[in-house]
């Protein structure tokens, strides 16, 4: 460690950590995976990732969003989120998903925007990616790990790495205990019923580290 290096308290694994680059990519209805998107984009950053924050595309009509109060402020509070790209997936050395689930299964915003990532994965370009995903859904039983096993069977196509979270910390207990990803349920009104802050930054924490190694595993 050199001398600026110690009067500054920087280290050479936080120097490194810094070369990791993070995509949080995120499908949300009622702001509850974006609210999540943003957690994991904090603790990323905590361990000092360079991030993005992405949506992908909206497919329903704005007359069925204009229906329902909850999604219609959604996309008005993401109205500034940028829409992921496949140069955003090229980018990133990491990639964490976060989906509500559908009937046990991925969204289909979500969907179309992995299914359109055929060009990417023809030439390579998503062999090593680190991946992670998290999920929500209405009640504990409502088709969290599903999604995630669906979600992470197009990451094994995609030659990519799955950064689970597995039970590698003790917050993940608190925050309902899925080891495939972080998931939450949705009340009624909208409000998350566990606490799952803890168990996000730890699993987004948790990517980095492996993304680290891969990375300086391929130099």
């Amino acid at each position: 460690m050199g001398l600026l290096d110690k009067i500054f308290g920087k280290t050479k694994e936080s120097q490194d950590m810094s070369n990791v680059k993070l995509a949080v990519v995120f499908y949300s209805m009622g702001g509850t995976n974006y609210e999540m998107a943003k957690w994991a984009a904090e603790g990323a950053k905590e361990s000092g990732a360079d991030v993005k924050v992405l949506k992908v595309e909206e497919l329903a009509p704005q007359s069925v969003i204009d229906e329902n109060e909850a999604w219609k402020a959604t996309v008005e509070a993401t109205k500034d989120v940028p829409v992921a790209t496949s140069d955003d997936i090229e980018w990133a050395d990491a990639i964490i998903f976060s989906v509500p689930t559908r009937f046990g299964n991925l969204p289909a915003q979500m969907k179309q925007f992995l299914d359109t990532q055929g060009g990417l994965w023809a030439s390579g370009k998503t062999v090593n990616k680190v991946v992670s995903g998290m999920s929500s859904a209405q009640n504990p039983h409502g088709g969290q790990e599903a999604t995630l096993l669906s979600l992470y069977t197009s990451m094994m196509h995609w030659g990519a790495i799955i950064a689970a979270p597995g039970y590698s910390d003790p917050v993940i207990f608190g925050a309902g205990g899925n080891p495939y990803g972080t998931s939450v349920t949705v009340d009624q009104e909208g409000n998350m019923v566990e606490d799952v802050e803890g168990a996000v930054k730890h699993q987004a924490k948790r990517t980095v580290n492996i993304a680290q190694s891969v990375k300086n595993g391929n130099q």
